[in-house]
């Protein structure tokens, strides 16, 4: 995929302070520290010319150890489904990537723990605010879907990602791209087939702004 065309540094210099010291604060934030197992380490990415935001679950333990988001099979695959290079990826003007939850928060009964409910409400608006030339949310997972698609938050996860992959919708929600997923997967082969090509479509446009 070919790099969207640059922009004028100036159109940052308006914005991007306020955002960066935003970011120092969130990433000095110890708001949930008793109770994550590894201690506080926010991982997230962020920059005021982003036109994508993926908005996650919260950072595996790999991605705690380097302070990379999706550095794992999880992200390998994400990048996979999006068409976009590492380099895209990490792109912070292009690409934003907010979790639910900034830190590991740990083991659960079935994989990682749920993100940590502080986070969220603290964080996630001012920095959203932050973020104004975003054209397309990608919803990640269920934490991420009842965010930014609360009307469906209840319904199955099928049926979320089939109506908000429709053409004018400025949130498309996706099923975790954790290897734990590769039974749902299979089940629903019509998202490989189907799907995958409308959001390569979405994201390609909104890199270059044609959405």
């Amino acid at each position: 995929m070919p790099a969207p065309p640059s922009h004028h540094a100036t159109a940052e210099a308006t914005t991007e302070p306020s955002l960066e010291n935003l970011l120092q604060q969130v990433r000095a934030c110890t708001l949930c520290a008793p109770y994550l197992p590894l201690g506080p380490h926010p991982v997230l990415q962020a920059g005021a010319r982003a036109r994508i935001l993926i908005a996650s679950q919260a950072p595996g333990r790999k991605a705690h150890a380097t302070g990379i988001p999706f550095d794992d099979a999880s992200g390998e695959r994400l990048r996979h489904w999006l068409q976009l290079p590492r380099q895209l990826f990490y792109e912070r003007q292009l690409v934003a990537i907010l979790p639910m939850g900034f830190c590991y928060p740990g083991q659960g009964a079935s994989g990682d723990a749920p993100p940590r409910p502080e986070c969220a409400p603290t964080w996630r608006t001012p920095l959203l605010a932050q973020l104004a030339q975003l054209q397309l949310t990608l919803a990640v997972g269920r934490y991420a879907i009842a965010w930014h698609l609360p009307e469906h938050r209840h319904r199955p996860l099928a049926e979320v990602i089939r109506a908000s992959i429709q053409p004018g919708s400025k949130v498309l929600a996706l099923p975790h791209p954790s290897p734990r997923n590769n039974i749902w997967l299979r089940q629903h082969p019509w998202f490989e087939a189907e799907a995958l090509p409308l959001l390569r479509q979405r994201v390609a446009a909104a890199l270059h702004g044609q959405i």
